[in-house]
């Protein structure tokens, strides 16, 4: 056998490692998690989109979406998603903008829902890690906090809505701009992992997933790497 080298000479017999061909039909999925969002301020719940809370971007959110488009926008981008919620908007907003590309809305990749919990009050029961909150980090599951949305339910509307985005998109390169729960668990399901093994995606972070008809791959997780610190 022939194996062709770096600078084009032949070699028989030779066995080169590769970089990962992505396969034909294949869909590139960049998964960005939202810039920062407003601080939560006790007694003073966000407002509610379907149920859900929906902050705007801070300060700060805002100049990492500045970033995620500087960081994507030489990418080779085809399409851009977004969820019902402002905050992943608000950061597609620049890519959007400097690709000319008009955001499509996903509503299967909005965030977990928080029962109980939503419009903010989430944040505070973690930060004081209140036994409720322990509990949810020691059996991995979100329905621990009244009314929050079970595991099952929450992966099969996150499982149809990246059915429904690598069907539309075949052999092209999708920027979705989801939440940090989202992300976690499309990883967990492309692993096989712990529940809430992939939980820890950074504000404006990108992770990236190869999807196939038969196959799940994950080809990165939480790069950061453009966003100052």
């Amino acid at each position: 056998m022939l194996v062709t080298t770096q600078h084009g000479e032949r070699e028989a017999g030779a066995y080169r490692q590769r970089s990962f061909p992505v396969p034909d039909g294949a869909t590139d999925l960049l998964l960005i998690r939202h810039g920062q969002s407003e601080a939560y301020v006790d007694g003073t719940p966000f407002p509610l989109t379907d149920g859900h809370g929906d902050p705007p971007l801070s300060a700060l959110g805002h100049q990492q979406a500045r970033h995620v488009c500087d960081r994507l926008a030489g990418a080779g981008i085809d399409a851009i998603y977004v969820t019902t919620l402002r905050r992943t908007a608000e950061t597609a907003a620049p890519l959007a903008a400097r690709l000319g590309l008009k955001p499509l809305v996903e509503p299967g990749l909005r965030e977990v829902n928080l029962g109980e919990w939503e419009g903010g009050l989430y944040r505070k029961m973690v930060a004081e890690m209140n036994p409720v909150a322990r509990r949810m980090f020691a059996e991995e599951r979100w329905d621990v906090i009244p009314g929050a949305e079970s595991l099952v339910s929450f992966d099969g509307r996150v499982r149809a809505a990246i059915a429904r985005i690598t069907a539309a998109h075949p052999r092209q390169r999708v920027a979705v701009f989801t939440h940090g729960g989202v992300i976690g668990q499309v990883l967990a399901m492309a692993t096989g992992s712990r529940p809430f093994a992939f939980n820890t995606a950074d504000n404006a972070s990108i992770s990236r997933l190869i999807v196939t008809a038969r196959q799940w791959f994950v080809r990165g997780f939480n790069d950061a790497a453009h966003v100052p610190r």
